[in-house]
């Protein structure tokens, strides 16, 4: 009988008003002890209401809606298709909608309803997948600052592909501490695109020497990453470096020259297609037969065995560093080692040269730049332990 006599009111009470009555009548629906007959006279007013002119009256029902599971389903799958203004808080909140849904909606909505959907708690691995595919970068956004969502490899790789220009992207994601390395890398190359294409399209370097510097730029932030990354992660960024082709002779021998033997093990794994543990007895042979057949058989340029040969006999000589910023840096007697023999090696090629003596110019530089760092700690400390012992 209330239920008559308020589909009765409605049709000419004002939009205010009616919005507030469609919103008393939702709760009563969920939390009010109406007769079966009452509570099927109400959901009927309220599927009649959700043609209602108003949006203010369908924005009462998606709230009231949003958070039940024990909504009527036909009603938040109407409520879900809306204008943005209804839509929002049912996609954000609502239990009810299955992941096909959402999907569909992601393929179809606009920028606010893939944002709303992006902030959903639980999110599902096929509707992150579906964010990362067709999703605009604010709701990839979102999506990676939704520490509930469940993102596959492929979508973090997706999100870099689509945006990874944008550095809003970019510094979301290298603030994660669970990051695949090999998205990691990924979005190092996107920067380092983005910056050689700037500094080109200003006229400050010519392509040639802004794309070498984006390059070796590049391979030491690679080499920095892989210094963090083990097992399962270290596989799967020598696997990406592989498949994009940044897996050259210059940065397994960067690695190298870095001490970092787990990261050239991998890459020589990766090239020869031999398991790890036959790389490495292969390594630690001594008599050299077996480094040049497997460098060989990794597709390296012979001109640049002399190179590792000399860098794997002074390694073992010195030892590899245990540390995560010491297998990221270049290790300046190593590379000048090397340099110096290949210098005098007939067989070794001027490009590897060069590459060497930039190898060299960085270790010095990187040198100078940690004792400057080091006296300006033991100044910083100085004035302390004077104090101390005068006390």
């Amino acid at each position: 009988m209330i239920v008559r006599q308020f589909i009765s009111w409605i049709r000419s009470a004002p939009a205010g008003e009616r919005a507030e009555a469609t919103r008393s009548l939702a709760r009563a629906w969920l939390i009010s002890d109406l007769s079966e007959e009452d509570h099927a006279a109400a959901e009927g007013a309220l599927l009649m209401l959700l043609d209602d002119a108003s949006p203010l009256v369908r924005q009462a029902m998606a709230e009231v809606f949003a958070r039940s599971a024990e909504a009527p389903a036909a009603i938040v799958q109407a409520l879900s298709l809306d204008q943005p203004s209804v839509a929002l808080p049912v996609l954000e909140h609502s239990p009810l909608l299955i992941d096909a849904d959402l999907v569909d909606i992601i393929a179809t909505g606009d920028c606010q309803m893939q944002c709303a959907i992006a902030r959903r708690i639980h999110l599902p691995a096929s509707v992150c997948a579906a964010i990362a595919e067709v999703g605009s970068a604010a709701a990839a956004l979102e999506l990676i600052e939704n520490a509930y969502a469940e993102l596959a490899p492929f979508s973090w790789d997706r999100i870099v592909e689509r945006h990874g220009h944008l550095a809003a992207i970019r510094e979301s994601m290298l603030v994660l501490q669970d990051l695949p390395a090999a998205t990691r890398v990924a979005l190092v190359a996107k920067l380092s695109d983005t910056l050689a294409q700037f500094v080109v399209a200003r006229n400050w370097l010519s392509p040639d020497r802004a794309d070498r510097i984006a390059g070796e730029a590049r391979d030491r932030s690679t080499v920095n990453i892989a210094a963090r990354s083990r097992g399962e992660d270290m596989r799967g960024l020598v696997a990406h470096l592989r498949a994009t082709g940044q897996l050259t002779a210059g940065l397994i021998l960067r690695a190298l020259l870095s001490g970092n033997l787990e990261l050239f093990d991998h890459a020589l794994s990766e090239l020869a297609e031999l398991p790890r543990a036959r790389v490495s007895a292969l390594l630690h042979d001594r008599g050299g037969a077996s480094l040049q057949a497997l460098l060989k058989r990794a597709g390296l340029p012979e001109s640049t065995f002399a190179a590792f040969r000399m860098a794997l006999e002074v390694s073992h000589e010195t030892g590899y560093v245990d540390t995560l910023g010491g297998a990221a840096r270049l290790r300046r007697r190593m590379v000048e080692r090397v340099l110096t023999h290949c210098a005098t090696d007939p067989l070794a090629a001027e490009p590897l040269l060069i590459l060497l003596r930039r190898f060299a110019t960085e270790s010095a530089r990187e040198e100078a730049r940690m004792f400057c760092d080091e006296l300006m700690s033991e100044e910083a400390v100085a004035p302390l332990q004077h104090e101390l012992i005068a006390a």
